[in-house]
């Protein structure tokens, strides 16, 4: 073990951390090129606002870094709490915007709570487990409390509604439960149980959303209507071809064919711009970073930081995979942004703050 005397910051992944600020300034470049000034609520231009976004994403990073996380196992619970209480108060008091009340108006930025509890449902399931251990894979009646606290945002999510974040918080949760090990007969309760849920699930949704749905099926089924944005978006992706017709040079983000072009198919954008080759290279620098993440959980101290990198770095994975899934053809359209590169506030800080929380597990790998 390295001596506790080096300096804490030798340990320091400026690598990783130059990677996503790298992602990120792609990002902004891909937004410029998609919105052509098209300013925001306050007159500035989204690029820029993109660009203040960072940088409060940032200061909330470094603060991240400051506080040591095994502290934050001690307040999981009352964070978890608070996430709750402003995904209530969404519901009750949050401006109706297209018909879904998700925001809370603070002025300079709409604040999304559901993308908070992305990432404070993750530390409450990792104080849960961290003091729960099992010996060997756990069973369902083991898991009473963590299914409690996944299933309360989820379903306040959904009543929203938010359909993709609610897809988001199940998928992580679920992927960090098979990760931890489940008996054998509980999946195959679990996906016996998932499968009969359907049917219910579907009568649920909007018509918008079994609108995406069947589209997904059979995109050409509406062209004009609910399959243009995937019509278009594969027109965008494949009009790219090897190298890409070069930067502020897409045509379908330049004539405004491309619909969401600067949040949902953002990539749909870059794609064009850059072409197969720099497509690769970008989806290369997500493995990287999910690959990263993937490494703190073997490299963590104890097991609250484990579990906290697992279920960051499925945060990461689920949104990298389902944008791209949906930008190419292969998954419906369910409103997922690309992590650091899609336009907007809340989910933009709220992925900074679970990198500066990457961060500092893998910083206080040793003791300090």
């Amino acid at each position: 073990m390295p001596s506790l005397k080096k300096n804490r910051f030798s340990f320091f992944d400026w690598f990783s951390l130059s990677l996503i600020f790298l992602i990120g300034l792609t990002g902004v470049m891909t937004l410029y090129s998609a919105t052509q000034g098209t300013p925001g609520d306050q007159g500035i231009l989204l690029h820029e606002k993109q660009v203040i976004w960072w940088i409060l994403g940032t200061v909330g990073l470094l603060v991240i870094l400051l506080i040591d996380y095994r502290h934050l196992e001690h307040f999981a619970y009352a964070i978890y709490s608070v996430s709750l209480v402003l995904l209530v108060y969404v519901l009750l008091f949050g401006p109706s915007i297209s018909g879904a009340r998700r925001w809370i108006d603070l002025g300079f930025l709409q604040f999304q709570p559901s993308e908070l509890i992305k990432i404070t449902l993750t530390l409450a399931v990792a104080k849960y487990f961290h003091h729960h251990r099992s010996n060997g894979p756990y069973g369902l009646l083991e898991l009473k409390v963590p299914f409690l606290l996944f299933l309360i945002p989820f379903l306040l999510v959904l009543l929203e509604p938010d359909l993709g974040t609610a897809i988001i918080l199940l998928l992580i949760f679920f992927s960090t439960l098979l990760f931890l090990g489940l008996r054998r007969h509980s999946i195959v309760i679990l996906l016996v149980l998932g499968i009969a849920s359907i049917p219910a699930g579907w009568f649920c949704l909007k018509d918008y959303q079994k609108d995406r749905i069947l589209t997904f099926l059979e995109p050409s089924r509406d062209p004009l209507g609910s399959g243009y944005h995937i019509l278009q978006s594969k027109i965008a992706i494949g009009s790219g071809g090897f190298w890409g017709k070069g930067f502020l040079h897409g045509t379908q983000a330049r004539l405004h064919f491309l619909p969401e072009q600067h949040t949902d198919f953002i990539f749909s954008v870059f794609a064009e711009e850059w072409g197969f080759v720099g497509s690769l290279l970008l989806l290369l620098a997500y493995l990287v970073v999910i690959l990263w993440g993937l490494n703190m959980c073997s490299r963590a101290k104890d097991p609250f930081g484990m579990i906290v990198s697992l279920g960051l770095t499925f945060l990461l994975f689920w949104h990298v995979t389902i944008n791209i899934g949906m930008g190419v053809g292969l998954l419906p359209v369910v409103g997922i942004p690309l992590p650091l590169f899609s336009y907007g506030g809340s989910f933009l800080i709220v992925m900074l703050l679970g990198i500066g929380l990457l961060l500092n597990i893998y910083l206080r790998r040793f003791v300090f």
